[in-house]
């Protein structure tokens, strides 16, 4: 890869360029990555936010709903003005002014087992910022399926879980490993459970960093592991866990 950025870029991106585990090649892997943001909400805005800033160089963002006034309080993208528009066009002219370099695409739909194979093609790295398991559960199998690297965050009252998944290591379990038993969208209903805003940045900010470590193939990732924070305590766990026996993630 030839180290070659514009003088633009290194004042752009200075700050991070200078960390030894990044520098110009690593920048310019930064540059060149391809990401896919499922949901554009508490969990999906400070990603994008992020990952823009960061000079990802193709995100693409899934979300078919138009902001309310409820959501303001903790979905950093948007404001009054904005309330009943849609969400993912609202996020795409928020990046190009942010940072212009970056290609956006939007899908303003819900995504499914219809077009999930259209979608996720042209991407490499999948981040889900959904708000209920039949979403993540259907980016974990298709993820699995083809071998894409998966992010996956879920926020409830002051608590949030991350998870990391590279389906490109065999070795690799995957987000029914760890939900052994049938689980229900009780822990992500916001509406009735309550969400304190600063846990969805901070989530989707852990997000966005795994994103990245990821993409530089730093060490010390989550793959296979959760991490739990409480931040009413300050409290942080890590939790590795296996392959689930006769999980479909067993026969890849």
């Amino acid at each position: 890869m030839k180290n070659i950025l514009s003088k633009n870029q290194i004042e752009r991106y200075s700050r991070q360029i200078v960390l030894k585990n990044i520098g110009p090649v690593g920048q310019q892997k930064i540059l060149k990555s391809k990401v896919l943001i499922v949901g554009s909400g508490g969990l999906g805005c400070p990603v994008a936010d992020a990952l823009c800033r960061a000079g990802v160089g193709t995100i693409g963002i899934v979300d078919n709903d138009k902001v309310s006034l409820s959501n303001i309080h903790r979905q950093s993208f948007f404001t009054s003005k904005d309330v009943g528009k849609y969400k993912v066009k609202i996020l795409k002219e928020r990046i190009k002014l942010i940072n212009p370099e970056t290609k956006t695409f939007i899908f303003n739909e819900k995504i499914t087992n219809l077009n999930i194979k259209k979608i996720f093609k042209n991407f490499d790295i999948i981040v889900d910022g959904s708000d209920n398991f039949k979403t993540k559960f259907l980016l974990n199998e298709y993820s699995l399926k083809y071998k894409k690297i998966l992010i996956v965050g879920a926020i409830s009252k002051f608590d949030g879980h991350i998870f990391s998944f590279n389906f490109n290591n065999k070795k690799t379990s995957c987000l029914k490993c760890f939900y052994q038993t049938e689980i229900t969208d009780e822990f992500l209903d916001c509406e009735s459970e309550g969400i304190l805003g600063p846990v969805a940045g901070i989530v989707g900010n852990i997000q966005a960093n795994e994103v990245i470590k990821k993409v530089l193939k730093l060490d010390n990732s989550l793959d296979s592991s959760i991490l739990i924070i409480n931040l009413l305590n300050l409290s942080f766990r890590k939790i590795k866990f296996l392959k689930k026996k006769n999980c479909a993630c067993k026969k890849k």
